[in-house]
């Protein structure tokens, strides 16, 4: 069985079990489309094209939002957040990561056939499995995309740095919830005629901490969405993967970011990153 054949089957359930959608009318979920064999960062020169935007040459510079104020509205305000937590989201180029791995017993073996099947194959949503396949850390390369002078999205790519096997390729931006509750950090992941599009919602927490949010709620609102594009249609259906993001800076100023992720009720893996200026 090929993993190519295993995308067709994830198609169709998300076609079968979803919803038709209009992308004109449901901006949130547009985005890039991976190519069928190797995605990591070959959507980008595609998506500018569909945005009317430019590569970025700031590379060295940019962050994944170019201001963390895009995201104020009802219940979160950046100005509360701590300078360093702050200045990741707004220079991530800037910041190395430092990270580690663990997983839940039941969860491994499923991301190991997940690994198997889809992710080093597509070089996409690659978790790494074990502590010691990111001993050496990860790069963190972001290239933004500009329109009439405006930061748009920008690429976030992440390689293992003992093998340079990219671990997560997405398009980082901000949009408004469906469900009003204020603005939300949107990831999308490009995959195979469509992509995975993840709305988390922020907060500021204790000591100018960062958590951000996919929890269960209606549609539109905060969660993971995985889209479908043909030539005839597009279809979308909500997924039970949850995420949680703490960023905070410790008790001896380090800023460090604790990556939990559940299917439904259950705890999958957490990733724990130390992050230091370059």
């Amino acid at each position: 069985m090929s993993g190519s054949w295993m995308d067709g089957v994830t198609q169709r359930w998300v076609r079968a079990t979803g919803r038709r959608v209009d992308l004109a009318r449901a901006e949130w979920l547009q985005g890039p489309v991976g190519r069928p064999d190797v995605i990591g960062d070959s959507w980008l020169a595609d998506e500018a094209a569909r945005l009317g935007a430019t590569v970025g040459d700031d590379a060295g510079t940019a962050g994944l939002l170019a201001s963390m104020a895009a995201l104020d509205g009802p219940g979160f305000a950046a100005a509360d957040l701590a300078p360093q937590v702050r200045d990741f989201y707004e220079r991530t180029s800037r910041w190395r990561l430092d990270a580690w791995v663990a997983w839940s017993p039941w969860a491994w073996p499923f991301g190991w056939l997940v690994g198997t099947l889809f992710s080093r194959r597509l070089e996409q949503l690659a978790l790494p499995l074990r502590p010691l396949d990111v001993a050496h850390g990860m790069t963190s390369a972001v290239t933004p995309l500009h329109r009439d002078g405006a930061q748009v999205g920008a690429l976030w790519l992440r390689r293992l740095r003992a093998t340079g096997a990219v671990v997560f390729s997405g398009l980082y931006g901000t949009v408004p919830l469906g469900d009003g509750q204020g603005r939300a950090v949107r990831v999308a992941f490009p995959l195979p005629h469509g992509r995975l599009v993840v709305l988390l919602s922020p907060r500021v927490g204790a000591g100018g901490a960062l958590e951000l949010r996919s929890a269960r709620a209606g549609w539109g609102g905060q969660g993971a969405y995985l889209v479908v594009e043909t030539a005839t249609g597009c279809w979308a259906r909500r997924i039970p993967v949850h995420e949680r993001f703490h960023v905070h800076v410790d008790d001896e100023g380090v800023l460090r970011t604790d990556h939990d992720l559940a299917l439904g009720p259950l705890p999958v893996l957490r990733l724990h990153y130390r992050l230091t200026p370059a």
